[in-house]
């Protein structure tokens, strides 16, 4: 099977359709959750989101005095971002840059953090793409990288819908733990912390969600929550993911590493 990887008119094509943003699940909390667990203060820090969504992560980083950059070639990604943007009163420290992030246009060294989530799976080689965050990350500046995990479900769907030309990007991969730290590594970012994330609500869920949208059925985005059910899963999934074994059960999962100082 040939592969080709989702070029600028998929990702127009996806977010055109994704006007109402109260519908669309936000990128995994874990992400924001890491950052300001080793960022308690992240105002005045120069942070970029390549590929950035729906912006939200960047507009919450915003929101605490960050200054936020977003980086993207899709034109209607950019869009939702921009409106967000407005509608926030985020204009002094939210700024969109529609660009190629295998070729960014920063100098060496502009960042503090540079995150991402869905984005290294859709290349074949993501490594130039890592290589080219590890020039625009300062001297003992951050990257953090979330990608899905292999061992899960969602792997299985994924390859069946791509071998019937019906997955959403057209072609997608997935990363182990140890494929991620790899990838860090090559680039030659120091790994200083692990998370995954199961979903919640989970994949199953969601996709019964989806497919009911079609049909103009509306389930809800977050059922049972509140619920005694809801605390008590919560609380078990909180504390396995304490087990390392965790990493190799959940849907994504996402590495903090940094930058050698010197």
């Amino acid at each position: 099977m040939s592969i080709q990887e989702p070029d600028q008119s998929v990702w127009d094509r996806f977010w055109a359709r994704k006007k109402d943003l109260s519908k669309v699940y936000p990128a995994s909390p874990t992400i924001l959750k890491t950052i300001y667990k080793h960022f308690p203060n992240v105002q005045g820090m120069k942070i970029l989101e390549v590929g950035p969504g729906s912006g939200r992560d960047s507009a919450d980083l915003a929101k605490h005095g960050a200054d936020v950059y977003v980086l993207d070639f899709s034109a209607e990604s950019l869009k939702t971002v921009e409106a967000l943007r407005i509608r926030e009163n985020l204009e002094e420290n939210l700024h969109c840059i529609r660009g190629d992030a295998f070729k960014s246009p920063f100098p060496d060294g502009t960042f503090d953090l540079v995150f991402h989530q869905g984005l290294a799976e859709h290349f074949v080689n993501p490594n130039p793409l890592i290589a080219e965050n590890f020039r625009i990350v300062k001297p003992g500046g951050y990257i953090l990288c979330d990608v899905p995990q292999t061992y899960h479900l969602y792997t299985v769907v994924k390859h069946i819908l791509i071998a019937m030309k019906k997955w959403f990007a057209g072609w997608e991969t997935q990363f182990s733990i140890n494929d991620l730290r790899k990838l860090l590594k090559t680039a030659g970012f120091n790994l200083k912390y692990e998370y995954g994330d199961w979903m919640r609500p989970n994949f199953i869920y969601r996709t019964l969600r989806e497919a009911c949208f079609k049909v103009n059925v509306e389930l809800p985005k977050y059922p049972f929550q509140g619920s005694a059910y809801q605390k008590a899963k919560d609380a078990f999934l909180d504390a396995f993911d304490r087990v390392p074994l965790a990493r190799y059960t959940q849907l994504s999962i996402g590495i903090l590493a940094q930058k050698p100082k010197g």
